[in-house]
């Protein structure tokens, strides 16, 4: 298996989110201000499966939005080439197109690819998409912007 792009020590330098919000593990491969492709491992015990569903655990499909919202912070991130201080912070403005293809389950490994579609004024347009085995689970178009805080 090939070295990381990022592992998940500076995964957690760059993303502010944490247990049980923290949905990246690593990224895979990167192109600057072009594209990331990111993993997710998914396992039984997240804290979600507990309730959504008891009798046959699926990963919310908010829950994969927001893993690719992370992929997605991420590629701006690096490629800006700078870490976030504790006052940055990217906010979602929309979700445009999101169609769900196929259920997420414990023992997959999720997928995650952003693109960065346009990049203006400080928001941010990512044709994003999240698989297992090569079959998609998730597309959307997220928008977001960074902003300082605080």
């Amino acid at each position: 298996m090939t070295k990381p792009v990022m592992d998940i020590h500076q995964v957690m330098k760059m993303l502010p989110h944490r247990y049980p919000i923290l949905l990246v593990d690593r990224v895979v491969e990167f192109e600057a201000n072009s594209r990331i492709l990111a993993l997710k491992n998914v396992t039984i015990n997240e804290p979600f499966f507990g309730g959504h569903f008891p009798h046959r655990p699926v990963m919310p499909g908010v829950m994969m939005l927001e893993a690719l919202a992370q992929t997605s912070a991420l590629l701006s991130f690096m490629s800006l080439g700078e870490a976030p201080d504790e006052n940055t912070v990217v906010y979602f403005l929309g979700i445009d197109g999101a169609r769900f293809k196929r259920v997420v389950e414990p023992g997959d490994q999720l997928l995650l690819e952003a693109r960065i579609d346009r990049a203006k004024a400080g928001i941010y347009k990512y044709k994003t998409r999240a698989s297992v085995d090569g079959e998609t689970a998730v597309e959307a178009e997220l928008m977001c912007t960074m902003r300082k805080v605080g």
